[in-house]
């Protein structure tokens, strides 16, 4: 771990990194690519120590009020936060401007700061984005090893519910040959209709490789699925996009279940639900009349 001090937080669509890097081990980080330039190992997480000060200085000056979008580079509630506390110190800041949230996370450390998810969702609106790509724990501990299980982050959801703290789950990525099964899926999208999920994003059922992250994720497969790295280099060779042979079964019966049950399934409908900040309800007195 290391620390810097950033020039800014947010980006044009108000996105905002505290950390750069990761400490889960997820064994198909897209964020390992090299496209993304990292010029120190991925696991010295680089720390914004003026993340809280610089956030604040940019609340203080927009005119508007909007969602602040965190997550989808670093996870906001890696080891590190435990001590570092920089997360909590942001939500601080959005709750005292009014300012809504949408933090995207696979850790149940997000239950230490419900008081504070609890207060900007009453004030503006809290999205809390959590991520399940399979169901049997066991599974996931090779997955994602340095992480809470699926069984938790489920319980995570269920308490967001019980706070009436809107949810949507992130469905990728489904690796072919291994968690790409109907019983996984149906597995997944059940424990999202039992904790009232209000959308869910899968673009596809696959993953997607490229430099640096594919290397790293081969790796993975020598040491837990002794062959399969043979297997996907018949199957796809260098491609981008790696689809699961039953992608079109699964999105169907993803689709349907989704339709069913009321929740939000396209990525445009789930953005648009996380960007959307109504504007704070005011109750019209009789001198208004």
């Amino acid at each position: 771990m290391h620390f810097v001090d950033a020039k800014g937080i947010l980006s044009a669509q108000n996105g905002m990194n505290i950390y750069r890097g990761c400490t889960h081990g997820c064994i198909y980080c897209d964020s390992r690519s090299l496209c993304y330039q990292f010029t120190h190992p991925f696991e010295d997480i680089e720390v914004k120590r003026n993340a809280p000060e610089l956030l604040e200085k940019a609340l203080r000056s927009k005119r508007k009020r909007c969602m602040i979008g965190t997550g989808s580079m670093s996870d906001p509630y890696m080891h590190c936060e435990e001590d570092l506390q920089l997360m909590r110190k942001c939500l601080q800041v959005i709750d005292r401007y009014g300012f809504g949230v949408a933090v995207q996370t696979k850790s149940d450390r997000i239950l230490r700061d419900i008081d504070l998810l609890e207060s900007i969702n009453k004030k503006a609106k809290t999205v809390v984005q959590m991520t399940l790509t399979t169901f049997d724990d066991d599974m996931c501990a090779i997955l994602e090893p340095n992480v809470c299980n699926t069984k938790r982050r489920m319980e995570v959801l269920k308490e967001m519910q019980k706070r009436d703290i809107p949810t949507v789950v992130w469905l990728t990525p489904i690796l072919p040959f291994i968690n790409d099964t109907r019983e996984n899926i149906g597995a997944i999208l059940d424990a999202c209709i039992d904790n009232g999920v209000k959308g869910i994003i899968c673009f596809d059922m696959g993953l997607t490789l490229r430099e640096g992250d594919r290397e790293y994720f081969y790796a993975a497969l020598d040491r837990h699925f002794p062959g399969l790295k043979e297997k996907y280099i018949r199957t796809y060779g260098n491609d981008y996009a790696v689809t699961s042979p039953n992608h079109k079964e699964l999105m169907a019966f993803f689709k349907e279940r989704c339709r069913e049950n009321g929740i939000l399934s396209t990525p445009d409908e789930c953005f648009s639900y996380l960007h959307d900040l109504p504007e704070p309800y005011t109750q019209m007195s009789l001198f208004d009349l």
